[in-house]
């Protein structure tokens, strides 16, 4: 059994943002579709039976009528994307993928680390594969998990392991393949510890990305619990989409990094993904709100090829739900909502987040939030009213009338008899 550390340490001070809920264990050899689903992450794991909830909130059948990604190619820069799971096997394209660990790792005992494939369809920790199945996964039977843009394509770039050999270079370095490699969508699920800015290279390698008009989402942190506000990197570069995680009340999860740099959230609370091998498993954690959005991302993409990436990015934070008109540094602009983004698209719209480097205008209202009947609803309800109590009113006016007439009649009888 090989236990794998509850974050990612990177040495040059970035860090992959993985918040585990369970250890991960390699499971005795056999096939995923052998094995029952487990709430104890193994490799491989059972199938889940059931659609995890963050996909229930979504009408796909009427999101995927817009776009399914189709066209598109989303890098995830991570621990690596192992497409041995059935769902993701037609989803890497393994000849663009890569591998930036150095060679010759050793662990802290001085023993040789597993470095992977050259391709980086190597991933001993899972949480590039859970990554880039949030993203592309495709439908399988037996299961409702499935990825946002089921027909995008996934370029694997290996850039950290469990020891966390992955440094600023590596990253800087892994960001520009991504640009080589064709990438529409880049997807870092990590962020550098201690708020530290991290070299200018890396800064530069992102406003390359964003040149090229490739859309650039990134985790916020999970260093958020107790209200903790700081910068991290590189959600924090100038048109980054830095992106929170919220719970099943699309409100922010309590691990969740705070920040004026946050653009939106997506959930990120129990989140069901892929797992090396086959199968899935349940994980916490922005690493897994930010493909949530990179899959949107992508659906746009595909949809509107001539889009640039600051119109993608306002797109996905203008059809956010949000309760209030401003920003929140808490979930940014709101909860993205997939359904709206793609079909409220007539067309581009206006960053309303100055980070973008598109100006000032006016903050988006506030998405409608129906509790009740609609105005129409409300106006037939009332007509109905109206006629109910008038039918009322008659028969109460002609019972009356009635009850008048027959009292009279037995006054006269009553006189009669006297």
């Amino acid at each position: 059994m090989r236990h794998v550390p509850s974050f990612l340490r990177m040495t040059t001070a970035v860090a992959a943002t993985l918040l585990t809920t369970a250890p991960v264990v390699l499971a005795p050899p056999a096939a995923a579709a052998d094995l029952p689903y487990s709430d104890q992450c193994q490799f491989p794991n059972g199938k889940y039976p059931g659609r995890p909830w963050s996909l229930q909130r979504v009408l796909l059948d009427e999101l995927w009528s817009q776009s399914k990604g189709k066209g598109v190619r989303v890098a995830v820069i991570d621990t690596g994307v192992d497409p041995t799971n059935p769902q993701l096997t037609d989803a890497v394209d393994a000849k663009s993928g890569r591998n930036f660990l150095p060679k010759n790792l050793k662990d802290d005992n001085g023993d040789p680390v597993e470095r992977g494939k050259e391709n980086g369809t190597t991933d001993t920790v899972g949480h590039g594969t859970k990554v880039a199945g949030i993203i592309a996964a495709r439908p399988a039977a037996g299961t409702g998990f499935v990825g946002l843009a089921p027909e995008a394509t996934i370029i694997p770039i290996q850039q950290n392991d469990a020891e966390g050999h992955g440094d600023v270079a590596t990253l800087t370095q892994a960001i520009r393949h991504a640009i080589q490699a064709g990438a529409g969508v880049i997807n870092i699920s990590q962020d550098t510890s201690n708020a530290v800015k991290p070299t200018l290279d890396l800064e530069l390698a992102i406003n390359e990305a964003l040149d090229q008009d490739i859309v650039v989402v990134a985790s916020a942190g999970n260093d958020g619990l107790g209200g903790n506000v700081k910068e991290t990197y590189p959600a924090s570069y100038k048109g980054v989409l830095a992106v929170a995680s919220s719970d099943r009340n699309n409100e922010r999860a309590s691990f969740s990094q705070a920040g004026e740099f946050v653009g939106v959230a997506a959930p990120g609370v129990d989140m069901i993904s892929t797992v090396p091998k086959g199968g899935h498993c349940s994980d916490n954690g922005t690493s897994f709100s930010a493909p949530y959005v990179a899959g949107v991302a992508a659906l746009i993409k595909a949809k509107h090829p001539t889009w640039t990436a600051q119109q993608i990015v306002a797109q996905i934070e203008q059809t956010a739900e949000r309760t209030i008109r401003g920003h929140d540094r808490l979930v940014g602009w709101g909860v993205v909502d997939p359904v709206r983004a793609l079909t409220e698209d007539e067309q581009p719209l206006e960053s309303p987040n100055p980070q973008q480097g598109l100006g000032k205008p006016e903050a988006p209202a506030a998405a409608k939030f129906q509790v009740g009947e609609t105005a129409e609803e409300r106006n037939a309800r009332l007509a109905t009213y109206v006629a109910v109590g008038a039918v009322v009113l008659v028969a109460g006016l002609g019972g009356t009338a009635v009850a008048i007439r027959d009292a009279r009649r037995r006054a006269r009888r009553v006189v009669g008899a006297e």
